[in-house]
């Protein structure tokens, strides 16, 4: 299966929320959708739901229009929407219902999440005596109680606790591993890198940078080399007075890398050409520096994101 957005607009009054965004992931992938607050992702997300009606564009399914009434989609929204006051498992069977399971299909995969995510001691109460990072599991069992097709999480990760957190992880994994199409959410790029292997990057209403996320950091300059090293100090010094051919400059003289890095044993080389790698790590294993790592720098996703959202 796989689901396209495809050129869609939206506007509220003046507001163009979306200017014509298109994306699409298939079975077995997670697509992370990421974007400052107000850049228009829960717009996009709601009209993958149908809860909006985009103003121009379509939401196809395998290049057909989508049906939602044949499509299974299961929705974690960022801030919760249970009832505080109503037993646990009576809201969960109610939620199950209304995506079409019997009452007892409804308590048997109740019944299995509560004990996957180890909320099953927790189904007879209410839910405000539920700490949040549990509240939020519970949430997670509203959204994968019906088997959806489609998965969508919006900050999931939110009030987990480390131990809550790495059972989500194995979670989400195993969505995609049995096949289910993720699209996922996020301020925390960590989880994003994790997961998604292609991303789409909101701005001001459209999609400023999309695409496959290690083709992405390697369309970056690849003539800066990070080395990690105890001998971090001699090898800078090395660099400076015997490697003026190939390097531009290294981080003590280009600032690159703080003093404390420099302590830590972190390195940062600019090599006039990125074809002078090879070379640069053959002198210094002529002089027989004890290297722990060396590789081509790339900028993390944090580092990708705030580059393409703070401009105008």
């Amino acid at each position: 299966m796989k689901i396209e957005a495809v050129n869609i607009k939206k506007s509220f009054g003046e507001n163009n929320v979306l200017k014509g965004i298109s994306f699409q992931v298939q079975s077995s992938k997670a697509l992370g959708i990421l974007g400052r607050n107000g850049a228009g992702k829960t717009t996009a997300i709601r009209i993958v739901m149908g809860v909006f009606q985009p103003d121009q564009g379509e939401v196809l399914i395998d290049g057909k229009p989508i049906r939602r009434d044949q499509v299974k989609i299961g929705y974690l929204p960022e801030e919760r929407g249970l009832y505080p006051k109503k037993v646990i498992l009576e809201q969960l069977i109610y939620f199950a219902a209304l995506k079409g399971l019997s009452k007892q299909e409804a308590k048997d995969s109740a019944d299995k999440w509560l004990k996957r995510l180890e909320m099953d001691e927790y189904k007879k109460r209410r839910l405000d005596t539920l700490s949040k990072g549990n509240q939020q599991k519970i949430q997670l069992v509203v959204t994968l109680i019906s088997n959806p097709d489609i998965v969508i999480l919006d900050e999931p990760f939110s009030g987990l606790d480390p131990v809550n957190a790495m059972l989500l992880k194995d979670i989400v994994k195993e969505l995609i591993h049995d096949g289910k199409i993720v699209l996922f959410s996020s301020h925390q790029m960590n989880y994003i890198e994790e997961f998604c292997e292609d991303i789409a990057i909101l701005n001001n209403g459209g999609i400023v940078l999309d695409g496959n996320i290690k083709e992405i950091k390697r369309g970056y300059d690849r003539s800066k080399i990070v080395v990690h090293s105890f001998d971090a100090e001699k090898i800078n010094e090395f660099i400076q007075s015997k490697l003026a051919d190939i390097v531009e400059h290294s981080s003590s003289s280009s600032g690159e890398a703080s003093a404390a890095d420099m302590e830590n044993g972190k390195l940062v080389v600019k090599l006039k050409k990125s074809e002078d790698k090879a070379e640069l790590l053959a002198r210094l294993a002529h002089e027989k520096f004890d290297i722990d790592e060396i590789k081509v720098f790339e900028p993390s996703l944090n580092d990708i994101f705030v580059e393409y959202t703070t401009s105008v």
